[in-house]
């Protein structure tokens, strides 16, 4: 991550934010594209739905997390749209290296979750022990779906699942660490910079460690994601050490942030849920609400 380009990062996240579907057929430029579909639905998919993957490329055997939205008639389906979207999803997991078109997984579910989001996402949890490549089939989608790679453990650069979070001198209010602003949060900085994650992992507690960027974000997911955190903050005080970091050191966000770097990070944002011990539990990539991240901080207290 050290090489990672601005130019590179914004290539990577802009992926997620206008997410391009697997087969290349529709891709929106910019944000002009989160419109609902113009005909009315019965909740049911509309014939030419498409898969808007809103997960990193990064995925490693084991537990996976892949939130996907939907595309229809030329645009991302949303929350206040014509279409009146299903409550959840299913679909089929299929094996597609090596000459096989093996399904692997059947009938996986996903639930809808939109809570303070213009573009709702549907969650399939899953478990991939084997590396290689995969398509996800969703029931009344495309037949081809949407094309992944899982690859080995060794292989993951972010730190994954399983692996202790290294410690790291974020930017605080007391010293910015050469990060200025430390937070792009308007009108008032987010309260998230009071320890250093160094400081918050030798604590005993928890720990939710966010990296995103309000002001300069490509995937137009950093905001909701850190008032999310904000808002559960009070709730989770004295149980959990929150901390925020930046995405780039400057206001004009030219210059990748030291915090991006430590975690080897090629998207935006993630959140990282880190027990006592200082083991991560869970990951957030790309996009997640306040329901979702309710349910993750209660499990890690429970």
């Amino acid at each position: 991550m050290s090489t990672t380009t601005r130019r590179e990062f914004l290539h990577t996240a802009a992926r997620l934010a206008v997410g391009a579907t697997a087969t290349g057929a529709w891709a929106a430029a910019g944000t002009s594209a989160l419109t609902g579909c113009s005909r009315a639905s019965d909740g049911s998919l509309p014939k030419d739905v498409q898969i808007v993957q809103r997960f990193p490329q990064n995925l490693v055997v084991g537990r996976q997390r892949m939130p996907i939205s939907l595309a229809a008639n030329g645009g991302l389906l949303t929350t206040d749209g014509a279409v009146a979207t299903p409550a959840t999803l299913r679909a089929d997991v299929v094996r597609i290296d090596g000459g096989r078109d093996e399904t692997v997984l059947t009938g996986i579910i996903a639930d809808k979750y939109a809570t303070e989001l213009a573009v709702p996402y549907w969650l399939f949890r899953t478990e991939i022990t084997e590396p290689g490549f995969y398509r996800l089939v969703l029931e009344g989608g495309p037949a081809d779906g949407a094309a992944f790679q899982v690859a080995t453990a060794s292989a993951a650069s972010v730190p994954n699942i399983g692996d202790a979070m290294p410690a790291f001198d974020t930017p605080t209010f007391s010293d910015a660490r050469g990060v200025t602003p430390i937070c792009t949060r308007q009108p008032e900085l987010c309260p998230m910079h009071e320890v250093t994650l160094r400081e918050a992992l030798a604590a005993p507690l928890p720990v939710a460690y966010l990296i995103g960027t309000p002001a300069h974000c490509s995937t137009g997911t950093c905001t909701p994601a850190l008032e999310a955190l904000i808002e559960l903050r009070d709730r989770f005080a004295d149980r959990i050490t929150f901390v925020h970091a930046e995405v780039y050191s400057d206001a004009d966000a030219t210059s990748i942030a030291p915090a991006v770097k430590a975690a080897r990070m090629t998207y935006e944002p993630a959140l990282f849920v880190v027990d006592a011990s200082g083991v991560i539990v869970e990951r957030l990539d790309a996009v997640f609400d306040r329901v979702e991240l309710d349910a993750v901080l209660s499990e890690l207290v429970s």
